[in-house]
């Protein structure tokens, strides 16, 4: 559990601090994108794409990263009715469907990366594979983060949060 923690806790920092970035980013170039349309009548056309590569990238490290500091919505109104083993039951399967997920997540992405790997996309001139890196690294840290949790579990450890 040490371990993990001691890898995991950076690893979704660093997710948060990129995902901020990438936040701060898409705000500038959607900014940018709309003073230059509607300010000067010249749109680039490169922005919408940016703008798509800078969501996705924000969208999926903050989730992997929810998923370490248990960031995401449940509803347990009903689990807390259950006896403790049967709580517990139904959190590691949770963490077990997460990691199924983040898996079958990784997986696809992965291949459709490989699979867009020699197609581009023309307003930026970079591979349409980019476009799945940012979920195939949220996919694998998932699982990283969700093995963590399970452990923490049955180990009646705690994951401190990774803004701390």
């Amino acid at each position: 559990m040490d371990f993990l923690s001691r890898v995991n806790a950076p690893l979704a920092r660093w997710c948060l601090m990129l995902a901020c970035a990438c936040l701060a980013s898409l705000l500038s170039v959607v900014v940018y994108g709309v003073v230059l349309r509607y300010g000067f009548n010249d749109a680039p056309a490169y922005v919408e794409q940016l703008a798509l590569l800078l969501v996705i990238s924000v969208a999926m490290l903050g989730a992997a990263a929810g998923v370490r500091d248990a960031g995401h919505i449940g509803l347990d109104s009903l689990v807390r009715k259950l006896s403790p083993r049967a709580q517990m039951a139904c959190q590691l399967l949770v963490h077990a469907l997460v990691i199924v997920f983040a898996l079958a997540l990784l997986v696809g992405s992965a291949l459709m990366g490989i699979s867009t790997r020699n197609s581009t996309i023309p307003t930026l001139g970079i591979s349409e594979a980019f476009r799945y890196l940012p979920v195939i690294v949220a996919g694998a840290l998932i699982v990283l983060f969700s093995i963590e949790r399970a452990v923490a579990l049955l180990t009646a450890k705690e994951v401190h949060p990774s803004w701390n």
